[in-house]
């Protein structure tokens, strides 16, 4: 089926690695031009601007978390390509270790919140189920994430259409992704096995899955009538374990 995406202008933020580049990847093989956004890694988006050429893809720096960077990548965007017609909010900052929440200081929360990533069109790229099942630990990144896939989105649904009549916006939350960021944590069979074991496919997504998602929700031809709405990319997760088989002695 086509998607209609043949020459659509696309932003992607967090663009240099995990589900950001494999979005890049898929949109650029739908015929999309894409502004591939990265705020200090331009190596990892080198093979696809040399393959696609200036002509279809084009790398942009920006620290996000400054409101002046922000205003500069769009406002900038449109000099390549023309217009943005399609934004896919992918950028975040993760703290690996675990801070319970009394003991978390403003300063994470603050961090956190100004770096907040949603996908669009809408997280650590295999966390997104945070946002749906909280994360002891990271209260602070379930709790951006919560926000963006109901709050946010909800709200931003019913506002965007008085600026652009047919806009949408939509949400792809992952579950567990197999990405550079996951991989330490993939090593750990422990973690494997909490991850799968409520999940009926037994399996961990690859990028791919979750780039696929998001361009499908991006179509105006298949999901033209789509708005507010989140789509689970998680395998049919029904939620976490909280107790080892160590800690119940099994």
């Amino acid at each position: 089926m086509d998607l209609g995406l043949d020459n659509v202008h696309v932003l992607v933020t967090g663009a240099s690695g995990g589900i950001g580049l494999a979005t890049v990847r898929t949109f650029l093989k739908l015929g999309a031009r894409v502004t591939a956004h990265y705020h200090s890694k331009r190596a990892p988006l080198e093979p696809l601007l040399a393959e696609f050429g200036g002509e279809r893809v084009r790398a942009a720096q920006a620290n996000l978390a400054l409101e002046a960077d922000a205003g500069r990548l769009f406002a900038d965007a449109p000099s390549a390509f023309g217009p943005v017609q399609v934004v896919v909010v992918n950028h975040a900052v993760y703290e690996a270790r675990n801070v319970p929440l009394a003991e978390m200081p403003l300063a994470q929360w603050e961090s956190t919140a100004r770096r907040r990533r949603a996908r669009a069109g809408g997280g650590r790229a295999h966390r997104e189920h945070g946002g749906k099942y909280g994360e002891a630990g990271h209260a602070d990144y379930a709790a951006t994430k919560s926000a963006m896939m109901y709050g946010l989105c909800l709200s931003l649904k019913n506002e965007i259409v008085k600026i652009a009549p047919k806009g949408r916006v939509n949400v792809v939350a992952p579950g567990w992704v197999r990405t550079p960021m996951a991989e330490e944590s993939l090593k750990n069979p422990d973690i494997v096995y909490q991850a799968l074991a409520t999940m009926p496919l037994k399996k961990v997504a690859e990028p791919e899955d979750v780039a696929n998602q998001i361009a499908i929700l991006s179509s105006s031809t298949v999901s033209g009538h789509v708005s507010g709405t989140v789509v689970m990319v998680e395998g049919g997760m029904e939620g976490r374990l909280l107790n080892s088989r160590q800690e119940l002695g099994l």
